[in-house]
């Protein structure tokens, strides 16, 4: 059995350390608790390095979004049970499973013991805790609140990963399709219509066109595959960089808020992650100037972006939230009027949750409607492709069975 060199304060306020035979951190605690002692720190003795894991570049376990979420309920139960922030950081890197964000509360927790705030710790590791989650913490420190904020923080959390799944799911079933579909019309190019090019030959006559076109097709495809490839590659490279260019980003970010069906999905999707966001950090106390830059960042689009910092702008010079946002034309009319009756009745926080709740449930019909309208697209699409190809080769036999037949 481990042993564990503690500090801690007695009811007292005597300082004690000490050491003591436990299986694990939490059983030590519970049993420096049964002695009345208030342990600050629990550390294994002779524990080095093993509480570290060392990181390869590249290799890194990725902390997702529900590590968080767990993380975060449990931080919150700690500190209301009255634990001291370093112990709750202690246990719950001990028992964390993620290697990466074992690493990371590990060194978390030694920035607090070395003097620094929470919030400060946290913000060390942005590819973790981002800045939204990072002013949350920031002002529940200051509020006093911070098992409050957890709790609140991981509620969000666990809706934007909802929303987030939503939209991934409906993307999947057509994405899947489209793959499948391509890897059948290149196998009936390679493969079956050569076959049919060398039976065609000894017919000795000229091909309809629809085949012709089907068989130019599969000798391009034979020799010149290298080409197409270098091209769809080229094409998936050339946007990613044009995304990552301020002109690039904002031009796609447009053409696909003014997509149909997609764009109006894209479009709920920044509404309700906006307004879930903003009320929950004006519920927590961070200011709506600070709070709406962090937003901004959030919003997944450029143009979306732009027009919340154009609000924020506005705000800051001393006009409303409303105002702004309708003259952007960003936003739908709903949202900017419900946004002014909540500034005008000091409830903005509310009136957020409440606008995300029902745009939360519009992303819910918008997908079932994408989804639906989706099935027979593709239907229809594997229907002209396939089937054409197929008719296509097909049509010299045809012929040829129907000359005889005359």
């Amino acid at each position: 059995m481990p042993t564990f060199v503690y500090s801690g304060k007695t009811a007292s306020g005597e300082l004690r350390k000490g050491e003591l035979q436990a299986a694990s951190v939490a059983q030590a605690t519970a049993a420096l608790r049964r002695q009345q002692i208030m342990p600050s720190s629990i550390s294994k003795k002779g524990g080095g390095l093993s509480g570290i894991n060392i990181k390869l570049p590249g290799f890194a376990e990725k902390v997702k979004t529900k590590d968080l979420v767990i993380f975060s309920r449990q931080f919150a139960t700690m500190i209301d049970a009255g634990l001291p922030l370093v112990q709750c950081l202690d246990i719950l890197a001990t028992q964390q499973e993620n290697a990466e964000f074992k690493r990371v509360l590990i060194e978390v927790k030694s920035s607090v013991e070395g003097g620094s705030t929470f919030a400060d710790a946290l913000r060390k590791h942005p590819k973790v805790f981002d800045d939204l989650y990072v002013n949350l913490i920031a002002a529940g420190e200051v509020g006093g609140i911070l098992d409050t904020i957890l709790n609140r923080l991981s509620g969000f959390l666990e809706k934007a990963e909802k929303l987030k799944g939503k939209i991934k799911g409906a993307m999947t079933y057509p994405s899947a399709v489209i793959v499948i579909a391509a890897l059948i019309v290149t196998g009936l190019l390679l493969w079956v219509v050569p076959i049919f090019e060398n039976m065609f030959a000894s017919f000795g006559q000229s091909l309809p066109a629809p085949t012709q076109v089907v068989v130019n097709m599969s000798k391009f495809l034979q020799s010149s595959w290298y080409i197409l490839l270098g091209f769809i590659f080229g094409t998936i490279v050339g946007i990613k960089y044009a995304y990552k260019t301020p002109k690039g980003r904002k031009l796609i970010d447009q053409l696909l808020l003014k997509a149909p069906v997609i764009g109006d999905l894209i479009r709920k999707t920044a509404v309700a992650r906006f307004t879930r966001t903003l009320g929950t950090m004006l519920s927590s106390g961070v200011p709506i100037l600070e709070g709406l830059e962090i937003v901004s960042k959030t919003s997944g689009n450029v143009v979306i972006e732009e027009a919340i910092m154009k609000a924020r702008t506005s705000l800051s010079q001393g006009k409303t939230l409303a105002d702004p946002l309708m003259e952007t034309k960003v936003f739908p009319g709903m949202v900017t009027q419900m946004i002014a009756v909540g500034e005008s009745t000091g409830a903005l926080d509310n009136m957020l949750t409440k606008i995300a709740d029902f745009y939360e449930e519009e992303v819910d019909q918008a997908v079932e409607a994408l989804t639906s309208l989706i099935e027979p697209m593709l239907m229809a699409f594997l229907g002209v492709v396939v089937g054409g190809l197929v008719i296509a080769l097909y049509l010299p036999i045809f012929q040829i069975a129907g000359a005889a037949g005359g």
